[in-house]
């Protein structure tokens, strides 16, 4: 929806996935198992993705779009993108949880089945747009990516190269100086800041004081 802003002719594939995703978003607090809520997961990252594709300016080069999310490893330039942002989001997460003194493998949602731990990877999901999905995607529409010399292919496989790597961190730490408003503390912090407060309001939340946590929407 904050995509779409600068979009001058509405998108009518935009608008359904929209009304689609707010459908499915009522039914999240009615979710009575997490095998229930995983579906509705399921369900808004499908829709999410089918969005994606829409708020890519018409001028960028077609190696530079998106049709749908794939890693392990990423088979384009788009998700290469993105997996470098949530890997450097993931690591200031650990920090932070480390930092506060949580155990990062007792998570709440996400359950261990890769070497990352689960509660790394909850707490990544309140990041992953505001710090990743939007700067992947106004560089891209910006043209700041070059398709040769800031990415390298390997068969299926695409992987940034070293000045790619080194112009994603440069935007990623541009990112984490913007301040945002938290609604219920009323005042504003970096990103940066964000990281750690977050797994403070997580450990209130688990001490009893509710309502603090994940408070982080974009507008």
């Amino acid at each position: 929806m904050r995509g779409q802003r600068s979009i001058k002719k509405k998108s009518l594939q935009l608008q359904e996935v929209i009304a689609k995703m707010k459908t499915v978003l009522k039914k999240v607090p009615q979710a009575e198992s997490l095998a229930s809520l995983l579906g509705l997961e399921g369900n808004l990252v499908a829709l999410y993705s089918d969005a994606l594709p829409c708020l890519i300016s018409s001028d960028v080069s077609p190696l530079l779009e998106f049709s749908g999310r794939n890693r392990r490893p990423p088979q384009d330039r788009f998700n290469c993108l993105l997996s470098f942002g949530y890997a450097l989001v993931l690591k200031d997460v650990m920090n932070a949880i480390l930092t506060v003194g949580l155990e990062p493998a007792l998570g709440f949602y996400y359950q261990p089945r890769s070497q990352a731990a689960p509660l790394g990877l909850d707490l990544l999901e309140i990041f992953r747009v505001p710090l990743v999905d939007m700067s992947v995607m106004a560089s891209v529409n910006r043209s700041q990516w070059h398709v040769e010399a800031d990415f390298e292919v390997r068969g299926q496989q695409v992987w940034l190269t070293e000045s790619g790597r080194r112009k994603f961190i440069d935007l990623y730490e541009q990112r984490k100086q913007e301040t945002w408003k938290h609604p219920i503390l009323g005042y504003s912090l970096t990103y940066r800041r964000l990281f750690e407060l977050e797994v403070h309001l997580l450990e209130k939340e688990w001490s009893g004081e509710g309502g603090l946590f994940g408070k982080l929407i974009v507008r």
